[in-house]
């Protein structure tokens, strides 16, 4: 006859079969794999792929109502809004840095890049259907509150010259929320993701594929209307950011002549140039994007001056000859991370 377990070697099985089952249960809990998230804001899409244990969308989300309370141009309570109707003079960790690195990129170009060409922007008028173009008149009045050295950051005091002056970081904030983002993600511990807001992209580690992620550049259409866009190229990156700037989406027609949003903080003029699009890599989406709207504003001789030898961003531009042929120039750097052609 056959002995049955005793008590202590029965309730021992049951432990570890608990045990085994706990671990089972832990283990497929806190096991990686990758999520989805997209949405929209600041009037353009996001969409965000990250590998973790966790759903960390709450956290996504709380980044970029971060950075919609301080500088978002379409919400009325935040610190930009506020800064710009002069209800306060102070700025917040975001709103310094943004101008920090505006401040940067605005003395490299020249000028070209420029938060405050706001007034001018609003006077062209591309967010409006019809109405006419400023007159010469106008737009030197308007070049009197235009200009970032007219304003200055003492600790975390912002002055301006002129209480007229405004600043639109829409240029370079986009950016940084994909930087912003990716900080969180390292935070608690992702190591593979790729961030895209609006077309400017953060990317770190690997795809789900277990290779680099691959970011397509659009060829620019003169279809606005388009949704789907062919691809001008595609770029392998495991580590950076690219951020691309255009100037065939938004345009009108001025004398028969067709000109661009992309408005000259210097001059005052909009952009009548063959230049369609310029796309930068660099470490950070903030830098990037603030380059690729710079070198929009230079044209392409003085991108290819300035940036032909620089080994620290990679940048590429896409034009017209005379005829409408496309012409695509890119520095080595850039060169460098391109895997597919058309």
């Amino acid at each position: 006859m056959p002995m049955s377990p005793t008590p202590r070697l029965r309730y021992a099985t049951i432990a570890l079969l608990a045990c085994a089952a706990l671990a089972g249960l832990w283990l497929s809990h806190n096991r990686k794999q990758f999520h989805n998230l997209q949405g929209s804001v600041w009037t353009t899409d996001y969409h965000i792929t990250y590998e973790h244990s966790r759903v960390l969308d709450d956290s996504v989300q709380l980044v970029l109502q971060r950075v919609d309370n301080s500088a978002s141009m379409y919400n009325p309570t935040s610190q930009l809004s506020r800064l710009n109707a002069n209800e306060i003079d102070t700025v917040d960790d975001i709103l310094a840095r943004l101008y920090t690195a505006s401040q940067q990129v605005y003395s490299a170009s020249g000028g070209a890049f420029d938060p405050t060409v706001l007034p001018l922007v609003e006077a062209w008028g591309f967010a409006r259907k019809g109405g006419t173009p400023p007159t010469q008149q106008v737009i030197d009045s308007l070049l009197a509150i235009v200009g970032f050295h007219k304003t200055a950051l003492h600790g975390r005091r912002l002055s301006k010259q002129d209480s007229r002056i405004r600043f639109d970081f829409s240029s370079i904030a986009k950016g940084l929320a994909c930087d912003e983002v990716g900080r969180m993600l390292h935070r608690n511990g992702v190591s593979n993701f790729l961030v895209e807001i609006g077309g400017e992209v953060m990317a770190c580690g690997s795809n789900p594929r277990g290779g680099q992620w691959h970011v397509s550049v659009d060829l620019p259409t003169a279809d606005t209307a388009a949704v789907d866009h062919d691809s001008a190229l595609v770029l392998a990156l495991d580590s950076g950011a690219v951020a691309t700037s255009g100037s065939y989406r938004k345009w009108r027609e001025v004398d028969g002549q067709r000109v661009s949003h992309i408005v000259d903080p210097r001059t005052g003029q909009a952009s009548v140039s063959h230049l369609l699009s310029v796309t930068v890599l660099a470490a950070d989406c903030m830098t990037a994007d603030a380059w690729a709207t710079a070198c929009m504003v230079m044209g392409c001789e003085r991108v290819i001056d300035l940036m032909e030898n620089r080994t620290d961003l990679g940048v590429m531009t896409i034009s017209t000859d005379e005829k409408g042929n496309y012409i695509v120039w890119s520095n080595v750097r850039f060169a460098q991370c391109v895997v597919q052609t058309p």
